[in-house]
Protein backbone atom coordinates (compact mmCIF):
# COMPACT_ATOMS: atom_id res chain seq x y z
CA UNK A 1 0.00 0.00 0.00
CA UNK A 2 1.26 3.44 -0.78
CA UNK A 3 2.17 6.01 1.64
CA UNK A 4 -0.41 8.91 1.18
CA UNK A 5 2.32 11.61 1.58
CA UNK A 6 3.06 10.15 -1.91
CA UNK A 7 -0.42 11.00 -3.38
CA UNK A 8 -0.19 14.89 -1.46
CA UNK A 9 2.96 15.23 -3.14
CA UNK A 10 1.92 13.83 -6.07
CA UNK A 11 -0.93 16.34 -7.06
CA UNK A 12 -2.02 17.61 -10.38
CA UNK A 13 -0.83 21.33 -9.27
CA UNK A 14 -1.61 21.78 -12.94
CA UNK A 15 -5.34 22.58 -12.23
CA UNK A 16 -3.77 25.74 -10.32
CA UNK A 17 -2.92 27.28 -14.36
CA UNK A 18 -6.51 25.91 -15.73
CA UNK A 19 -8.54 27.66 -12.90
CA UNK A 20 -6.85 31.52 -14.10
CA UNK A 21 -7.41 30.53 -17.32
CA UNK A 22 -10.91 32.51 -17.66
CA UNK A 23 -10.41 35.70 -15.24
CA UNK A 24 -10.63 39.18 -15.23
CA UNK A 25 -7.84 41.17 -14.30
CA UNK A 26 -8.84 42.98 -11.03
CA UNK A 27 -6.47 45.50 -9.57
CA UNK A 28 -5.86 44.30 -5.56
CA UNK A 29 -7.65 46.62 -3.42
CA UNK A 30 -5.94 48.50 -0.86
CA UNK A 31 -8.21 50.50 1.72
CA UNK A 32 -11.31 49.83 3.25
CA UNK A 33 -13.14 52.68 5.06
CA UNK A 34 -12.27 55.05 7.45
CA UNK A 35 -8.44 54.56 7.03
CA UNK A 36 -6.81 57.80 5.89
CA UNK A 37 -6.48 59.87 9.29
CA UNK A 38 -5.73 63.21 7.60
CA UNK A 39 -9.14 63.21 6.25
CA UNK A 40 -10.79 62.20 9.63
CA UNK A 41 -8.86 65.33 10.89
CA UNK A 42 -10.15 67.89 8.03
CA UNK A 43 -13.87 66.56 8.71
CA UNK A 44 -13.51 66.57 12.40
CA UNK A 45 -12.12 69.71 12.44
CA UNK A 46 -13.96 71.74 10.04
CA UNK A 47 -16.48 73.38 12.72
CA UNK A 48 -13.86 74.56 14.75
CA UNK A 49 -11.32 75.50 11.84
CA UNK A 50 -14.64 77.91 10.07
CA UNK A 51 -15.26 79.46 13.31
CA UNK A 52 -11.75 80.35 14.04
CA UNK A 53 -11.24 81.94 10.75
CA UNK A 54 -14.63 83.79 11.11
CA UNK A 55 -13.14 84.87 14.67
CA UNK A 56 -10.02 86.23 12.74
CA UNK A 57 -11.95 87.91 9.44
CA UNK A 58 -14.44 89.70 12.13
CA UNK A 59 -11.83 90.76 14.39
CA UNK A 60 -9.55 92.42 11.72
CA UNK A 61 -12.39 93.87 9.54
CA UNK A 62 -13.86 95.34 12.62
CA UNK A 63 -10.40 96.38 14.06
CA UNK A 64 -9.76 98.54 10.59
CA UNK A 65 -12.91 99.89 10.64
CA UNK A 66 -12.40 101.32 14.15
CA UNK A 67 -11.11 105.22 14.68
CA UNK A 68 -7.66 105.97 15.68
CA UNK A 69 -5.31 109.07 15.94
CA UNK A 70 -1.80 109.13 15.28
CA UNK A 71 0.59 110.91 17.72
CA UNK A 72 -0.18 113.90 16.37
CA UNK A 73 -3.36 113.72 17.05
CA UNK A 74 -4.80 113.34 13.30
CA UNK A 75 -7.69 110.87 13.14
CA UNK A 76 -5.96 108.25 11.24
CA UNK A 77 -7.82 104.06 10.62
CA UNK A 78 -5.72 101.10 10.30
CA UNK A 79 -5.18 99.83 6.94
CA UNK A 80 -6.67 95.99 6.79
CA UNK A 81 -3.08 94.36 6.39
CA UNK A 82 -1.87 96.29 9.66
CA UNK A 83 -5.34 95.17 11.78
CA UNK A 84 -4.64 91.77 10.72
CA UNK A 85 -1.01 91.85 11.89
CA UNK A 86 -1.98 93.41 15.21
CA UNK A 87 -4.92 90.81 15.77
CA UNK A 88 -2.63 87.82 14.78
CA UNK A 89 -0.08 88.14 17.31
CA UNK A 90 -3.28 89.25 19.96
CA UNK A 91 -5.54 86.42 19.11
CA UNK A 92 -2.15 83.69 19.23
CA UNK A 93 -1.37 85.27 22.48
CA UNK A 94 1.94 86.26 21.30
CA UNK A 95 1.41 89.67 22.50
CA UNK A 96 4.28 91.47 20.65
CA UNK A 97 2.87 94.62 21.15
CA UNK A 98 4.29 96.68 18.23
CA UNK A 99 1.58 99.74 18.14
CA UNK A 100 2.59 102.55 16.29
CA UNK A 101 0.39 105.18 17.63
CA UNK A 102 -1.57 104.74 21.47
CA UNK A 103 -5.24 103.16 20.85
CA UNK A 104 -8.26 104.82 21.34
CA UNK A 105 -11.06 103.56 23.58
CA UNK A 106 -13.16 102.55 20.89
CA UNK A 107 -10.12 100.59 19.35
CA UNK A 108 -9.05 99.06 22.51
CA UNK A 109 -12.45 97.83 23.09
CA UNK A 110 -12.43 95.81 20.02
CA UNK A 111 -9.10 94.20 20.94
CA UNK A 112 -10.58 93.15 24.27
CA UNK A 113 -13.70 91.61 22.85
CA UNK A 114 -11.10 89.88 19.91
CA UNK A 115 -9.21 88.54 22.74
CA UNK A 116 -12.42 86.62 24.05
CA UNK A 117 -13.65 85.63 21.29
CA UNK A 118 -10.68 83.92 19.70
CA UNK A 119 -9.72 82.19 23.58
CA UNK A 120 -13.48 80.40 23.22
CA UNK A 121 -12.54 79.86 19.43
CA UNK A 122 -9.02 77.90 20.36
CA UNK A 123 -10.36 76.30 23.67
CA UNK A 124 -13.29 74.63 20.99
CA UNK A 125 -10.79 73.42 18.47
CA UNK A 126 -8.35 72.40 20.61
CA UNK A 127 -11.13 70.43 22.83
CA UNK A 128 -12.31 69.29 19.19
CA UNK A 129 -8.60 67.99 18.50
CA UNK A 130 -8.12 66.38 21.56
CA UNK A 131 -11.30 64.23 21.38
CA UNK A 132 -10.10 63.22 18.10
CA UNK A 133 -6.68 62.23 19.46
CA UNK A 134 -8.57 59.66 21.96
CA UNK A 135 -11.64 58.80 19.09
CA UNK A 136 -10.87 54.65 18.35
CA UNK A 137 -11.76 55.47 14.73
CA UNK A 138 -9.33 57.81 14.33
CA UNK A 139 -5.99 55.79 16.19
CA UNK A 140 -7.20 53.09 13.89
CA UNK A 141 -7.00 55.11 10.86
CA UNK A 142 -3.70 56.23 12.01
CA UNK A 143 -2.03 52.80 13.03
CA UNK A 144 -3.47 51.41 9.33
CA UNK A 145 -1.93 53.96 7.91
CA UNK A 146 1.57 53.47 9.46
CA UNK A 147 0.71 49.89 8.93
CA UNK A 148 0.59 50.78 4.95
CA UNK A 149 3.51 52.94 4.44
CA UNK A 150 5.71 50.07 5.82
CA UNK A 151 4.31 47.43 3.60
CA UNK A 152 5.11 50.06 1.39
CA UNK A 153 8.57 50.59 2.15
CA UNK A 154 9.29 47.33 2.13
CA UNK A 155 11.97 46.39 -0.45
CA UNK A 156 12.87 42.36 -0.12
CA UNK A 157 10.50 39.25 -0.70
CA UNK A 158 8.38 39.49 2.19
CA UNK A 159 5.55 36.56 3.38
CA UNK A 160 1.90 37.20 4.05
CA UNK A 161 0.66 35.53 7.38
CA UNK A 162 -2.84 35.64 7.95
CA UNK A 163 -3.52 34.22 11.71
CA UNK A 164 -0.99 34.37 14.56
CA UNK A 165 -1.75 31.62 17.11
CA UNK A 166 0.47 29.32 17.80
CA UNK A 167 1.17 27.98 14.26
CA UNK A 168 1.27 31.89 13.07
CA UNK A 169 3.91 32.29 16.00
CA UNK A 170 6.14 29.30 14.87
CA UNK A 171 6.21 30.56 11.33
CA UNK A 172 7.31 34.06 12.37
CA UNK A 173 10.27 32.72 14.46
CA UNK A 174 11.83 30.51 11.51
CA UNK A 175 11.24 33.62 8.87
CA UNK A 176 12.83 35.79 11.40
CA UNK A 177 15.62 33.33 12.03
CA UNK A 178 16.30 32.76 8.26
CA UNK A 179 16.29 36.50 7.88
CA UNK A 180 12.64 36.26 5.68
CA UNK A 181 10.44 39.53 5.76
CA UNK A 182 6.77 39.33 6.61
CA UNK A 183 3.67 41.03 7.00
CA UNK A 184 1.50 39.75 10.08
CA UNK A 185 -2.68 40.03 10.07
CA UNK A 186 -4.79 38.91 12.76
CA UNK A 187 -8.85 39.41 14.20
CA UNK A 188 -7.55 39.63 17.68
CA UNK A 189 -5.38 42.40 19.08
CA UNK A 190 -4.13 41.08 22.05
CA UNK A 191 -1.76 38.22 19.88
CA UNK A 192 -0.35 41.07 18.03
CA UNK A 193 0.75 42.72 21.35
CA UNK A 194 3.38 39.89 21.28
CA UNK A 195 4.76 41.02 18.32
CA UNK A 196 6.58 43.99 20.18
CA UNK A 197 6.17 42.64 23.85
CA UNK A 198 6.99 38.77 24.40
CA UNK A 199 8.47 38.16 20.46
CA UNK A 200 11.77 39.95 19.74
CA UNK A 201 12.24 39.63 16.20
CA UNK A 202 15.62 41.23 14.59
CA UNK A 203 13.56 43.31 12.17
CA UNK A 204 10.26 45.84 12.06
CA UNK A 205 6.89 43.37 11.90
CA UNK A 206 3.88 45.27 9.64
CA UNK A 207 1.14 44.32 11.98
CA UNK A 208 -2.38 44.26 11.09
CA UNK A 209 -5.86 44.17 13.09
CA UNK A 210 -8.51 43.11 10.90
CA UNK A 211 -10.20 39.56 9.14
CA UNK A 212 -7.34 38.09 6.22
CA UNK A 213 -10.77 37.20 4.10
CA UNK A 214 -11.23 41.20 3.63
CA UNK A 215 -9.86 41.38 0.21
CA UNK A 216 -8.82 45.05 1.38
CA UNK A 217 -7.32 43.92 4.28
CA UNK A 218 -5.27 41.54 2.43
CA UNK A 219 -4.58 44.29 0.11
CA UNK A 220 -3.28 46.43 2.90
CA UNK A 221 -1.30 43.68 3.68
CA UNK A 222 0.77 44.01 0.29
CA UNK A 223 -1.27 41.26 -1.64
CA UNK A 224 -0.73 43.68 -4.90
CA UNK A 225 2.98 44.33 -3.28
CA UNK A 226 5.47 43.31 -6.23
CA UNK A 227 7.83 42.29 -3.38
CA UNK A 228 4.99 40.17 -1.97
CA UNK A 229 6.06 36.14 -2.30
CA UNK A 230 3.06 33.99 -0.64
CA UNK A 231 0.60 34.03 2.02
CA UNK A 232 0.42 32.03 4.52
CA UNK A 233 -3.53 31.11 5.55
CA UNK A 234 -2.98 29.90 9.14
CA UNK A 235 -5.91 30.73 10.92
CA UNK A 236 -8.30 28.01 12.78
CA UNK A 237 -11.40 29.32 10.48
CA UNK A 238 -10.88 26.99 7.45
CA UNK A 239 -13.70 29.74 6.08
CA UNK A 240 -11.23 32.31 6.30
CA UNK A 241 -8.63 30.20 5.00
CA UNK A 242 -10.63 29.49 2.21
CA UNK A 243 -11.41 33.06 1.40
CA UNK A 244 -7.72 33.80 1.53
CA UNK A 245 -6.72 31.27 -1.07
CA UNK A 246 -9.44 32.79 -3.22
CA UNK A 247 -7.89 35.92 -3.32
CA UNK A 248 -4.87 34.90 -3.69
CA UNK A 249 -5.79 33.12 -6.80
CA UNK A 250 -8.05 35.58 -8.04
CA UNK A 251 -6.27 38.84 -7.79
CA UNK A 252 -2.60 37.37 -7.72
CA UNK A 253 -2.44 34.37 -9.50
CA UNK A 254 1.16 34.17 -9.63
CA UNK A 255 1.51 34.30 -5.24
CA UNK A 256 1.76 30.93 -4.38
CA UNK A 257 -0.77 30.58 -1.00
CA UNK A 258 -0.35 27.41 1.15
CA UNK A 259 -2.96 27.12 3.57
CA UNK A 260 -4.27 25.72 6.62
CA UNK A 261 -7.30 23.27 6.66
CA UNK A 262 -9.05 20.19 8.71
CA UNK A 263 -12.24 19.65 6.92
CA UNK A 264 -12.21 17.57 3.38
CA UNK A 265 -14.73 19.56 1.57
CA UNK A 266 -12.91 23.23 2.12
CA UNK A 267 -10.06 21.47 0.85
CA UNK A 268 -10.76 20.13 -2.06
CA UNK A 269 -11.96 23.70 -3.19
CA UNK A 270 -8.97 25.25 -2.22
CA UNK A 271 -7.42 22.82 -4.38
CA UNK A 272 -9.61 24.52 -7.15
CA UNK A 273 -8.85 27.74 -6.47
CA UNK A 274 -5.34 26.85 -6.92
CA UNK A 275 -3.26 26.46 -3.38
CA UNK A 276 0.24 26.10 -3.68
CA UNK A 277 -0.59 23.36 -0.74
CA UNK A 278 -3.08 22.41 1.98
CA UNK A 279 -2.15 21.42 4.99
CA UNK A 280 -4.44 19.08 7.05
CA UNK A 281 -2.57 18.64 9.77
CA UNK A 282 -4.93 15.27 11.20
CA UNK A 283 -4.17 13.89 7.79
CA UNK A 284 -0.71 14.58 7.44
CA UNK A 285 -0.07 13.19 10.79
CA UNK A 286 -1.03 9.67 9.84
CA UNK A 287 0.69 9.78 7.03
CA UNK A 288 3.70 10.48 8.76
CA UNK A 289 3.23 7.57 11.06
CA UNK A 290 2.54 5.30 8.52
CA UNK A 291 5.66 6.34 6.66
CA UNK A 292 7.82 5.73 10.07
CA UNK A 293 6.12 2.05 9.94
CA UNK A 294 6.77 1.63 6.74
CA UNK A 295 10.32 3.30 5.66
CA UNK A 296 11.60 3.74 9.48
CA UNK A 297 14.52 5.67 7.96
CA UNK A 298 13.18 7.70 5.16
CA UNK A 299 10.65 9.05 8.07
CA UNK A 300 14.01 9.84 10.02
CA UNK A 301 15.75 11.55 7.06
CA UNK A 302 12.53 14.13 6.37
CA UNK A 303 11.65 14.62 10.33
CA UNK A 304 15.24 15.75 10.67
CA UNK A 305 15.26 17.99 7.40
CA UNK A 306 11.99 19.46 8.01
CA UNK A 307 12.98 20.80 11.88
CA UNK A 308 14.52 24.14 12.07
CA UNK A 309 18.33 24.44 11.50
CA UNK A 310 20.76 23.20 14.54
CA UNK A 311 17.83 20.37 15.53
CA UNK A 312 19.99 17.18 17.09
CA UNK A 313 19.19 13.98 14.31
CA UNK A 314 16.94 11.93 16.01
CA UNK A 315 17.74 8.15 17.34
CA UNK A 316 17.27 5.72 15.35
CA UNK A 317 14.33 3.65 16.08
CA UNK A 318 14.48 -0.33 15.47
CA UNK A 319 11.10 -1.21 17.08
CA UNK A 320 9.04 -3.29 14.95
CA UNK A 321 5.78 -1.07 14.39
CA UNK A 322 4.00 -3.51 12.44
CA UNK A 323 1.03 -5.48 13.82
CA UNK A 324 -2.19 -4.30 16.08
CA UNK A 325 -2.67 -0.33 16.27
CA UNK A 326 -5.20 0.96 19.05
CA UNK A 327 -6.59 4.38 18.10
CA UNK A 328 -7.72 6.17 21.41
CA UNK A 329 -9.34 9.41 19.28
CA UNK A 330 -12.32 11.59 19.08
CA UNK A 331 -13.31 13.46 16.42
CA UNK A 332 -11.64 13.97 12.73
CA UNK A 333 -8.37 13.02 14.05
CA UNK A 334 -8.45 9.84 15.03
CA UNK A 335 -10.75 9.10 11.89
CA UNK A 336 -7.58 10.28 9.77
CA UNK A 337 -5.20 7.99 11.48
CA UNK A 338 -7.34 5.24 11.90
CA UNK A 339 -8.17 5.20 8.06
CA UNK A 340 -4.53 6.48 7.18
CA UNK A 341 -3.09 2.77 9.42
CA UNK A 342 -6.15 0.49 7.75
CA UNK A 343 -4.35 2.43 4.62
CA UNK A 344 -1.42 0.99 5.28
CA UNK A 345 -2.39 -2.99 6.13
CA UNK A 346 -2.49 -2.60 9.81
CA UNK A 347 -4.64 -4.33 12.10
CA UNK A 348 -6.78 -1.17 13.44
CA UNK A 349 -9.29 -0.80 16.96
CA UNK A 350 -10.40 2.30 16.98
CA UNK A 351 -12.12 2.93 20.57
CA UNK A 352 -14.08 6.02 21.91
CA UNK A 353 -12.05 7.51 24.63
CA UNK A 354 -15.51 7.84 26.41
CA UNK A 355 -15.54 3.73 26.78
CA UNK A 356 -12.53 3.91 29.01
CA UNK A 357 -9.13 2.59 29.17
CA UNK A 358 -8.54 0.74 26.03
CA UNK A 359 -6.98 -2.72 26.35
CA UNK A 360 -3.66 -2.60 24.76
CA UNK A 361 -2.95 -6.54 25.42
CA UNK A 362 -0.48 -7.74 22.26
CA UNK A 363 -0.69 -4.75 20.58
CA UNK A 364 2.33 -3.40 17.98
CA UNK A 365 1.51 0.54 18.70
CA UNK A 366 -0.89 2.84 20.39
CA UNK A 367 -2.41 6.19 19.52
CA UNK A 368 -3.48 8.81 22.31
CA UNK A 369 -5.66 11.30 20.31
CA UNK A 370 -8.04 12.59 23.11
CA UNK A 371 -8.65 16.48 22.81
CA UNK A 372 -6.67 16.73 26.60
CA UNK A 373 -3.37 16.81 26.98
CA UNK A 374 -3.38 15.00 30.41
CA UNK A 375 -5.44 12.24 29.03
CA UNK A 376 -3.18 11.30 26.43
CA UNK A 377 -0.41 11.56 28.36
CA UNK A 378 -1.78 9.31 31.31
CA UNK A 379 -3.18 6.49 28.39
CA UNK A 380 0.21 6.59 26.96
CA UNK A 381 1.97 5.58 30.07
CA UNK A 382 -0.35 3.33 31.25
CA UNK A 383 -0.30 1.75 27.63
CA UNK A 384 4.04 1.38 28.72
CA UNK A 385 3.30 -0.21 31.81
CA UNK A 386 1.25 -2.68 30.07
CA UNK A 387 3.57 -3.68 26.94
CA UNK A 388 6.90 -2.08 27.65
CA UNK A 389 7.52 -2.28 23.97
CA UNK A 390 4.82 -0.76 22.77
CA UNK A 391 5.27 2.02 19.75
CA UNK A 392 3.18 4.68 21.15
CA UNK A 393 1.94 8.16 19.25
CA UNK A 394 0.59 11.53 21.33
CA UNK A 395 -1.58 13.82 20.29
CA UNK A 396 -0.24 17.42 22.05
CA UNK A 397 -2.23 20.06 22.14
CA UNK A 398 -0.96 23.03 24.18
CA UNK A 399 2.57 23.84 24.30
CA UNK A 400 2.37 24.00 27.96
CA UNK A 401 2.85 20.22 28.60
CA UNK A 402 5.51 20.22 26.27
CA UNK A 403 7.92 19.24 28.94
CA UNK A 404 5.72 16.36 29.84
CA UNK A 405 5.77 14.97 26.45
CA UNK A 406 9.61 15.17 26.11
CA UNK A 407 10.09 13.23 29.73
CA UNK A 408 7.74 10.81 28.52
CA UNK A 409 10.15 10.12 25.65
CA UNK A 410 7.00 8.77 23.48
CA UNK A 411 7.84 7.89 19.66
CA UNK A 412 5.94 10.19 17.68
CA UNK A 413 3.83 13.55 18.76
CA UNK A 414 1.28 14.94 17.19
CA UNK A 415 1.32 18.72 17.40
CA UNK A 416 -0.85 20.25 14.66
CA UNK A 417 0.56 24.02 14.53
CA UNK A 418 4.41 22.56 14.39
CA UNK A 419 3.08 20.43 11.65
CA UNK A 420 1.48 23.09 9.97
CA UNK A 421 4.34 25.67 10.46
CA UNK A 422 6.94 22.81 8.80
CA UNK A 423 4.30 22.07 5.97
CA UNK A 424 4.45 25.83 5.44
CA UNK A 425 7.87 26.77 5.60
CA UNK A 426 9.05 24.13 3.48
CA UNK A 427 7.27 25.08 0.56
CA UNK A 428 7.58 28.91 1.00
CA UNK A 429 10.76 29.70 2.12
CA UNK A 430 12.61 27.47 -0.56
CA UNK A 431 9.99 25.56 -2.59
CA UNK A 432 13.20 23.52 -4.05
CA UNK A 433 13.80 22.11 -0.60
CA UNK A 434 10.32 20.79 -0.41
CA UNK A 435 10.48 19.27 -3.82
CA UNK A 436 14.10 17.30 -2.52
CA UNK A 437 11.74 16.39 0.45
CA UNK A 438 9.20 14.85 -2.12
CA UNK A 439 11.45 13.21 -4.07
CA UNK A 440 12.99 11.67 -0.38
CA UNK A 441 9.26 10.33 0.11
CA UNK A 442 9.42 8.22 -2.79
CA UNK A 443 12.46 5.97 -2.11
CA UNK A 444 13.83 3.50 -0.11
CA UNK A 445 15.64 3.33 2.99
CA UNK A 446 18.79 2.49 1.82
CA UNK A 447 18.90 5.59 -0.49
CA UNK A 448 17.76 7.80 2.25
CA UNK A 449 20.71 6.28 4.81
CA UNK A 450 23.34 6.81 1.86
CA UNK A 451 22.33 10.40 1.78
CA UNK A 452 21.39 10.72 5.68
CA UNK A 453 25.79 9.55 6.18
CA UNK A 454 26.36 11.88 3.75
CA UNK A 455 24.91 14.72 5.39
CA UNK A 456 25.97 13.88 8.31
CA UNK A 457 29.51 13.21 7.47
CA UNK A 458 29.42 16.99 5.74
CA UNK A 459 27.58 19.46 7.93
CA UNK A 460 27.33 17.40 11.49
CA UNK A 461 24.49 15.62 13.18
CA UNK A 462 22.41 18.84 13.43
CA UNK A 463 19.78 20.42 11.10
CA UNK A 464 21.85 21.92 8.23
CA UNK A 465 20.83 25.33 7.14
CA UNK A 466 19.64 25.51 3.74
CA UNK A 467 19.89 28.25 0.76
CA UNK A 468 19.51 28.82 -2.76
CA UNK A 469 22.18 29.75 -5.02
CA UNK A 470 21.80 31.17 -8.72
CA UNK A 471 24.46 31.17 -11.39
CA UNK A 472 24.20 34.47 -12.70
CA UNK A 473 25.36 37.83 -12.29
CA UNK A 474 23.37 38.65 -9.47
CA UNK A 475 24.06 35.98 -7.02
CA UNK A 476 27.05 34.44 -8.43
CA UNK A 477 28.86 36.99 -10.33
CA UNK A 478 33.12 36.18 -10.24
CA UNK A 479 31.14 32.14 -10.99
CA UNK A 480 29.55 33.56 -14.25
CA UNK A 481 32.46 35.75 -15.03
CA UNK A 482 34.77 32.39 -15.58
CA UNK A 483 32.52 30.19 -16.83
CA UNK A 484 32.44 32.87 -19.77
CA UNK A 485 35.66 31.58 -20.81
CA UNK A 486 36.54 28.16 -18.76
CA UNK A 487 34.93 25.33 -17.04
CA UNK A 488 33.96 24.76 -13.38
CA UNK A 489 33.01 21.90 -12.15
CA UNK A 490 30.04 21.52 -9.12
CA UNK A 491 33.16 20.22 -6.57
CA UNK A 492 35.16 22.62 -7.39
CA UNK A 493 32.89 25.07 -6.66
CA UNK A 494 32.43 23.48 -3.00
CA UNK A 495 36.23 23.68 -2.88
CA UNK A 496 37.73 25.30 0.27
CA UNK A 497 38.19 28.80 -0.42
CA UNK A 498 42.02 28.75 1.81
CA UNK A 499 42.47 24.99 0.77
CA UNK A 500 40.91 23.32 -2.84
CA UNK A 501 41.77 19.74 -1.65
CA UNK A 502 39.41 20.23 0.90
CA UNK A 503 35.46 20.25 0.86
CA UNK A 504 33.80 23.94 2.12
CA UNK A 505 31.04 21.26 4.05
CA UNK A 506 28.23 21.52 1.89
CA UNK A 507 25.79 19.08 0.32
CA UNK A 508 24.12 19.57 -2.97
CA UNK A 509 20.76 18.43 -3.18
CA UNK A 510 18.92 19.65 -6.04
CA UNK A 511 20.77 20.93 -9.07
CA UNK A 512 17.68 23.03 -11.72
CA UNK A 513 18.62 23.13 -15.18
CA UNK A 514 16.38 24.30 -17.75
CA UNK A 515 13.17 23.47 -15.70
CA UNK A 516 14.83 19.67 -15.12
CA UNK A 517 15.94 18.86 -11.43
CA UNK A 518 18.79 16.56 -10.70
CA UNK A 519 18.79 15.16 -7.24
CA UNK A 520 22.27 14.92 -5.30
CA UNK A 521 24.48 16.14 -8.43
CA UNK A 522 28.00 14.80 -8.48
CA UNK A 523 31.15 16.72 -8.42
CA UNK A 524 32.03 15.96 -11.67
CA UNK A 525 29.09 17.72 -13.28
CA UNK A 526 29.86 20.94 -15.07
CA UNK A 527 27.84 24.32 -14.14
CA UNK A 528 26.35 26.59 -16.46
CA UNK A 529 24.81 30.11 -16.04
CA UNK A 530 21.58 29.77 -15.08
CA UNK A 531 22.23 26.64 -12.91
CA UNK A 532 20.09 26.73 -9.74
CA UNK A 533 21.81 24.91 -6.71
CA UNK A 534 19.94 24.58 -3.69
CA UNK A 535 22.41 23.52 -0.64
CA UNK A 536 22.77 21.88 2.78
CA UNK A 537 25.34 22.68 5.06
CA UNK A 538 26.23 24.95 8.07
CA UNK A 539 25.63 28.80 8.56
CA UNK A 540 30.09 29.00 8.14
CA UNK A 541 30.17 26.95 4.82
CA UNK A 542 27.33 29.23 3.27
CA UNK A 543 29.40 32.09 4.25
CA UNK A 544 32.80 30.71 2.88
CA UNK A 545 30.80 30.22 -0.48
CA UNK A 546 30.41 34.06 -0.49
CA UNK A 547 33.88 34.08 -1.00
CA UNK A 548 33.92 31.66 -4.47
CA UNK A 549 31.10 33.35 -5.82
CA UNK A 550 31.98 36.85 -5.46
CA UNK A 551 35.73 36.85 -6.10
CA UNK A 552 37.45 36.32 -9.33
CA UNK A 553 40.98 35.43 -7.62
CA UNK A 554 39.10 32.83 -5.03
CA UNK A 555 37.37 31.13 -8.09
CA UNK A 556 40.31 30.79 -10.08
CA UNK A 557 42.35 29.57 -7.61
CA UNK A 558 39.49 26.84 -7.02
CA UNK A 559 39.54 25.80 -10.77
CA UNK A 560 42.93 26.24 -11.25
CA UNK A 561 44.99 26.10 -8.11
CA UNK A 562 47.27 29.03 -9.34
CA UNK A 563 46.95 31.79 -6.65
CA UNK A 564 46.40 34.83 -8.27
CA UNK A 565 46.04 38.84 -6.73
CA UNK A 566 42.76 39.41 -5.58
CA UNK A 567 42.67 43.34 -6.49
CA UNK A 568 41.86 44.68 -10.23
CA UNK A 569 44.93 47.21 -9.50
CA UNK A 570 47.79 43.76 -8.69
CA UNK A 571 46.06 42.21 -11.49
CA UNK A 572 46.75 44.66 -13.89
CA UNK A 573 50.59 45.47 -12.19
CA UNK A 574 51.44 41.72 -12.48
CA UNK A 575 49.57 41.26 -15.61
CA UNK A 576 47.40 38.32 -14.62
CA UNK A 577 44.27 40.67 -15.77
CA UNK A 578 45.89 40.88 -19.46
CA UNK A 579 46.09 37.16 -19.73
CA UNK A 580 43.40 36.45 -18.55
CA UNK A 581 41.45 38.45 -21.04
CA UNK A 582 44.01 36.78 -23.74
CA UNK A 583 42.92 33.01 -22.55
CA UNK A 584 39.10 34.30 -22.94
CA UNK A 585 40.13 35.54 -26.11
CA UNK A 586 41.19 32.65 -27.29
CA UNK A 587 38.60 30.10 -26.09
CA UNK A 588 35.65 32.76 -27.85
CA UNK A 589 35.15 31.29 -31.19
CA UNK A 590 33.09 34.30 -32.30
CA UNK A 591 36.44 36.60 -32.09
CA UNK A 592 38.55 36.12 -34.78
CA UNK A 593 42.11 34.80 -34.14
CA UNK A 594 45.05 37.69 -34.69
CA UNK A 595 46.83 37.43 -38.09
CA UNK A 596 49.59 35.61 -38.27
CA UNK A 597 53.29 37.19 -39.53
CA UNK A 598 54.26 36.02 -43.21
CA UNK A 599 57.48 33.70 -43.31
CA UNK A 600 60.34 35.35 -44.80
Amino acid sequence: MGNPLLNFSARPWSRRSASTARRRVVPVPAGGPSTDAIFLVLRRMRAPLVLLVAIFAVATFGLAAMPGRDADGTPVRMSVFDAFYVVSYTATTIGYGEIPYPFTPEQRMWVTLTIYLTVIGWAYAIGTLLTLLQDSAFQEALATQRFRGKVRALKEPFVIVCGFGQAGKRVARELDAVGHRFVVVDKDETRLQAIVGSERFSSDVPALEGDASNPAILGLAGLGHPRCAGVLALTSDDDVNLAVVMAGNLLRPEVPVVARCQDRDSEVWMHDFGAEAVVNPNDRFGAYLVLGIQRPVTARLVRWLMSPAGTPLPPAEHRNARGRWVVSGTGEFGDEVAADLRKAGMEVEHVDPADGIPDVSGAAGFVAGTIHDTHNLALAQHARVLEPDIVLAVRQKSPAKEALVDALDVDSVFVPTDLVARESLARIITPAFRSFVDHALTQDDAWSQAVLDRIVAACGPETPARDRVVIDRADAPAVVRWLDHDALTLGELLSHPDDRTEHIGLVPLVLLRDGERQWLPGDDVRLAPGDELLLAGTSGALADLTEVLYYDATTEYLATGRQVPSTWVARVLTGHLGSRRRRADATDPAKPSPPRSPRP
